[in-house]
C-alpha cells in the first residue's frame, strides 16, 4: 500500500482515488482520498467510525481540515509523526473531510486512520499527578469559572487538534471539591464567527436573559482573522440549561462590538452589582478595562474605562477579574480589587498577574494607588490568566494558568498534552506592615484530601547539620516553619540523582525569598524565545539585567520581597513532577514556577549558611486527582 500511495502522491496531482488502511472493532474501515489539484483533497469516509485519526508534526505549517463549514487548523505530518489527534466524525458512513494546504508527498496521507476510540493513557513523564491538565491537546487560560449545584466548572482555552496554541474551543472539566477533576466533552466549539476566546460565566437566577431560570450564561470573545467589514474581536454569549454540559449560542451575537474599532478587545468578565441591581461586564481593551452595564445580559451600555498608564510599560491588558473583598476580614470595610493579567511586562519577563485596589460606584473604578504602583499576585514566572469562580459566596477562589507566553509553546512534551493549571487558591485582602492593602493567595483547604501518609521530618537546628530526606516520586507537599539565619541563605533544595535541582531559600541580607530553577533539569528551550512585539530593546535589556542567576529566559531565579526575616515563617511547597509552588505565611508570598527534571525530584536537603531553625517539618505524598475523560 505504501509503495502504491507514494507513486500516486509524487509528481503533479490531478484527480485520484486512494484507499488507506484502518481497522476498528474488528471491522475493515476505508478512507478514499480524492485529490483535486495541488492544494485540496477530499477524504471520503466509508465507515460509521467516530474519529479520523490525524498524524501531527508540530513544527509544520498549519493545513485546514474541515467537516461542515468550520475549518480547523491542523499541523499535519509531512516528514515525521510526533503524535496523533482525533478528528470527530458524524458517526455515519459517507462523511467527506476537506483537507487544504498539505504537501502532496506528506507522510500524513498514508497514515490517516479511522477509529471508534482514542487512547488517552498517559505517555508524558512531565504530566502532573494532582494538578488539572487536559486529557490531550493544548490548554491555556481558565475560562468561565462558575460554581453551581455542588459542582465547580473549569472551562479552559483548548486546542483538541494539537499540543500548541490554535483552534480555540472551551474545554471543560468539573469537580465537587476543587481538586478531583473529571474531564468532560468540549463545551463551546470554534464556529464560523471565529475562535472561542476567554470569558466568564454566571448563574442567571432571575432569568434576566430569558433563557431559563438558573441557566448558566457564558460570555466569550469571538476572534476571527481580519476581514473587510468585520471586527476582529467581539463579545458573544451562550446559555446552558443542562448544568454547563452543552451551550446554545445566542442568535443575536455579537452582543458588544468596540465603538472605536479597537483590535484588542477581549476576555469579558460579568458579575452582578447588587446595589444597582444590574449586571456589569469588564472587557480588556488594549491597555484599558472598559465597563458596560445591562439588565438582561444581552443589551449592554458602555459606562467608563480605567487603566491607561497603570502598571509596568509596555504591556497588554488581558483576562480581567473584579472582586469585592473585606479588608482584614472586616465586612464593614469592603474594597474592590481589579485583577489584570498582562503580557508582556512581568517583572521577570513575559506574562504575569498584577492587581489594583480601590473603589467602585457602579459606574467607575477609582484606584487607591498611583499608576506606577505595581502589586504582583504571584512572584513566579508561570502564573497567568488568573480568574476567579463566580457564585461561591464569601470565598474568592482563583485559578491561574501555569505557564508563560515567552515559552508556552516550547516546553518539553511528547505531544500528548501541553500545559496545566496551577493549584486553586483563595484570595484575601490584608493590611501590610507599611499600611498597603495587599492580596494573599493561599492554596485551598480542599488540597488536604490529596495527602498520603504523613512523614514527619521534625525539628532541627541547621547550624549543626544539614538534613536530608527522601521524597516520593516528585509529587508531594512539604510544610515547615523556618527561622532564617541572620546572614546568608537558609532554605531547602529539591533534587534528583542526576544532580538537577531547584533551590528555595530566604536571603536575609537582601530581605527576599528566592526560587532558583537555573539548574532544574531541561532548560535549554528558554534560549529559543522570541521577544513580544510590544517589548523594546531597552525594556527587555532592563528585565534581563535585573534577573538573578540568569542563564536564559527560562533558566533563572525568581524572588519576592520579605521585609521581616527576624521571625519564623510558615512555608508550604507543592511539587508535582513539572512544577513547584511556594506559599509563605498563608500565601502572603506566592511563587509558581515550572521545572522539567529528567527524573522526578525525590530528595530534600535543608541548608543554612549560619545557625537557623526548622520546626514542624512534615512531608505528604500527594495522590492523583484526575479522572478519565467521559
Amino acid at each position: 500500500m505504501k509503495n502504491v500511495m507514494n507513486q500516486v502522491l509524487t509528481g503533479c496531482l490531478m484527480s485520484a482515488t486512494l484507499v488507506t488502511l484502518g481497522a476498528c472493532t474488528g471491522q475493515e474501515k476505508l478512507i478514499h482520498l480524492t485529490h483535486q489539484g495541488d492544494s485540496l483533497t477530499v477524504a471520503h469516509i466509508e465507515t460509521n467510525a467516530k474519529y479520523l485519526l490525524l498524524p501531527i508534526e508540530e513544527k509544520e505549517a498549519e493545513a485546514q481540515v474541515m467537516l461542515g463549514d468550520v475549518p480547523m487548523d491542523v499541523r499535519l505530518a509531512v516528514g515525521k509523526i510526533d503524535y496523533t489527534v482525533p478528528f470527530p466524525l458524524s458517526g455515519k458512513s459517507g462523511d467527506s473531510i476537506v483537507i487544504r494546504g498539505l504537501a502532496a508527498n506528506a507522510l500524513a496521507w498514508e497514515n490517516l486512520q479511522v477509529a471508534d476510540t482514542f487512547d488517552i493513557t498517559n505517555r508524558e513523564i512531565f504530566r502532573p499527578v494532582y494538578h488539572h491538565t487536559p486529557a490531550y491537546g493544548w490548554m491555556n487560560d481558565a475560562n468561565g469559572l462558575v460554581f453551581k449545584d455542588g459542582e465547580y466548572h473549569l472551562y479552559f482555552q483548548y486546542n483538541p487538534y494539537g499540543s500548541v496554541w490554535g483552534n480555540m474551543h472551551w474545554g471543560h472539566s468539573v469537580s465537587r471539591d476543587l481538586v478531583h477533576w473529571q474531564h468532560l466533552p468540549v463545551a463551546i466549539e470554534r464556529d464560523t464567527m471565529g475562535h472561542i476566546f476567554s470569558g466568564s460565566c454566571v448563574v442567571d437566577a432571575r432569568n434576566d436573559a430569558g433563557t431559563g431560570t438558573n441557566n448558566i450564561i457564558a460570555f466569550y470573545t469571538s476572534h476571527r482573522n481580519m476581514q473587510p467589514g468585520h471586527q476582529r474581536q467581539v463579545q458573544c454569549m451562550a446559555y446552558s440549561s443542562d448544568n454547563g454540559r452543552t451551550f446554545t449560542k445566542y442568535e443575536g451575537n455579537p452582543i458588544i462590538t468596540p465603538f472605536d474599532g479597537l483590535e484588542n478587545f477581549r476576555d469579558p468578565k460579568v458579575f452582578w452589582y447588587a446595589p444597582q441591581e444590574k449586571w456589569v461586564m469588564i472587557v480588556s481593551a488594549d491597555k484599558n478595562m472598559r465597563f458596560y452595564e445591562s439588565r438582561n445580559l444581552k443589551d449592554w451600555t458602555y459606562m467608563s474605562e480605567w487603566g491607561e498608564g497603570y502598571g509596568p510599560q509596555p504591556n497588554q491588558f488581558e483576562c480581567p477579574d473584579f472582586v469585592q473583598l473585606p479588608v482584614d476580614g472586616d465586612k464593614q470595610r469592603m474594597k474592590w480589587v481589579m485583577i489584570v493579567n498582562i503580557n508582556p511586562g512581568f517583572v521577570y519577563g513575559g506574562s504575569g498577574t498584577m492587581y489594583f485596589v480601590g473603589d467602585f460606584d457602579g459606574h467607575r473604578f477609582t484606584c487607591d494607588t498611583k499608576p506606577d504602583c505595581v502589586k504582583w499576585l504571584d512572584w513566579g514566572k508561570d502564573h497567568y490568566a488568573t480568574v476567579c469562580f463566580s457564585n461561591t459566596g464569601d470565598r474568592t477562589i482563583a485559578v491561574p494558568w501555569m505557564s508563560n507566553w515567552q515559552y508556552a509553546n516550547l516546553t518539553p512534551s511528547k505531544g500528548q498534552y501541553r500545559s496545566a493549571n496551577a493549584l486553586p487558591r483563595e484570595l484575601n485582602l490584608y493590611t501590610a506592615a507599611d499600611g498597603q492593602l495587599l492580596l494573599s493567595a493561599a492554596p485551598v483547604k480542599e488540597l488536604s484530601s490529596l495527602r498520603g501518609k504523613e512523614e514527619k521530618i521534625g525539628d532541627f537546628n541547621l547550624g549543626e547539620k544539614r538534613v536530608e530526606h527522601v521524597a516520593d516520586n516528585g509529587a508531594f507537599e512539604l510544610q515547615f516553619h523556618m527561622q532564617p539565619a541572620a546572614k546568608g541563605r537558609t532554605g531547602v533544595e529539591l533534587s534528583n540523582a542526576e544532580g538537577e535541582k531547584t533551590v528555595i531559600y530566604f536571603d536575609s541580607e537582601n530581605h527576599r525569598v528566592v526560587m532558583d530553577r537555573a539548574e532544574s533539569g531541561i532548560v535549554d528551550f528558554g534560549k529559543d524565545i522570541e521577544p513580544h512585539q510590544l517589548e523594546t530593546s531597552s525594556s527587555r535589556r532592563a528585565c534581563v539585567d535585573g534577573l538573578l542567576h540568569f542563564v536564559n529566559d527560562f533558566a533563572h531565579a525568581t524572588w519576592a520581597p520579605v521585609p521581616d526575616l527576624t521571625a519564623a515563617h510558615e512555608v508550604r511547597i507543592f511539587a508535582d513532577r513539572s512544577s513547584i509552588e511556594l506559599f509563605v505565611d498563608g500565601g502572603r508570598v506566592a511563587m509558581t514556577n515550572l521545572v522539567f527534571p529528567t527524573k522526578p525530584y525525590d530528595r530534600l536537603r535543608f541548608f543554612s549558611d549560619e545557625n537557623a531553625q526548622v520546626k514542624q517539618a512534615v512531608l505528604y505524598p500527594m495522590n492523583a486527582a484526575m479522572t478519565d475523560a467521559k
